[in-house]
């Protein structure tokens, strides 16, 4: 059975729907019944194409019993109080990362939503370990590799971006803008080994974007066992490998990798594992499919249907990748 939806967010949500939930997966886990934005334009749009009512307020939208959830595609600004609005009404939610923009207000809501038992999804980090974070932790702990020592890991893409006047723009609202819109993919998958942030710093530019924030950024990260790590994001490298989150993460007896190197295969993600052993080197190779937009819809639709709720390590870990993101924010100013 599909779960019945309303999209609210016509923005990020055209794109959504787009390639998410008319299509795969998302077509098969979910049907749309409502969509909703700000804007009467975009909800007419979307509501004659789809052939399903649209509004202009999420409260109105929440007062039809056909929605059995929200698709929520907002910005992160102020986020979690729509969350409250849609767990308060008795629905389940699946969203974008970042969470939000507020790890104080993150925390709040996805507290309630453990009370009432209420589901809440997203991307990034996923419900679920995807199968080549599951592949690296596994070699981890079957080769015992020990304690974390360090990382690199890094992603891009190639934008040329002008201003708007959204919170693309704003510093506070968007924070070291590549890492805040990308890189946080990395945060979320390296807090599956790398755990208790300690210090962060952080370099920004910009060169190419018109926009007032930065395009180009690098955050440094120590861990309270004394693990370094760094993470590097850019809107302005054009080599056609882009949002690869190639990541290099070392242990006190050996190595993980994930996409590192030029990418002859973008239909795999490549996965190393290097390790000394009784004084040998072995090195183990593995491919897992790629994710894509990293929405784990069928995930979604078993737990609305079960009324799973979200579990507190879930929420913890949603709130750890913001925690990061706002010692981040404290570190620019």
């Amino acid at each position: 059975m599909r779960i019945r939806v309303g999209v609210v967010g016509l923005n990020f949500g055209s794109w959504m729907i787009e390639h998410e939930l008319l299509v795969g997966d998302g077509a098969a886990c979910v049907e749309i019944v409502a969509v909703c934005d700000i804007q009467p334009e975009k909800v007419a749009v979307w509501s004659e194409r789809l052939g399903v009512p649209g509004y202009s307020s999420l409260y109105e939208l929440l007062q039809q019993h056909a929605v059995q959830a929200v698709a929520l595609f907002t910005g992160p600004v102020g986020r979690a109080a729509l969350i409250q609005q849609i767990i308060d009404a008795g629905r389940d939610v699946i969203t974008t990362k970042p969470f939000d923009g507020d790890s104080a207000a993150a925390a709040a809501v996805l507290r309630a939503a453990v009370t009432a038992r209420r589901v809440i999804h997203l991307n990034s980090p996923p419900p679920l370990m995807t199968p080549d974070m599951a592949q690296l932790h596994g070699w981890m702990q079957q080769y015992d590799l020990g304690e974390p020592i360090a990382f690199r890991a890094t992603t891009w893409c190639s934008y040329r971006e002008v201003a708007d006047g959204s919170w693309y723009d704003d510093p506070q609202l968007c924070p070291v803008a590549p890492i805040f819109r990308l890189g946080i993919y990395l945060i979320n998958d390296l807090s599956w080994f790398f755990r208790d942030v300690s210090h962060v710093s952080v370099q920004q530019s910009r060169i190419f974007t018109q926009r007032p924030t930065a395009d180009n950024a690098q955050l440094a990260i120590r861990y309270a066992n004394g693990a370094l790590g760094h993470i590097f994001a850019s809107f302005c490298i054009d080599d056609m490998q882009y949002y690869r989150c190639a990541m290099e993460l070392n242990f006190a007896r050996g190595t993980l990798y994930r996409n590192v190197g030029p990418m002859h295969d973008s239909n795999h993600v490549q996965l190393s594992v290097v390790m000394a052993k009784d004084g040998v080197q072995e090195v183990l190779h593995a491919q897992t499919p790629p994710q894509g937009a990293g929405y784990q819809w069928h995930a979604f639709q078993h737990a609305v249907l079960n009324a799973q709720g979200i579990s507190t390590e879930y929420a913890a870990r949603i709130v750890t990748g913001l925690q990061v993101i706002d010692a981040m924010r404290q570190s620019t100013q």
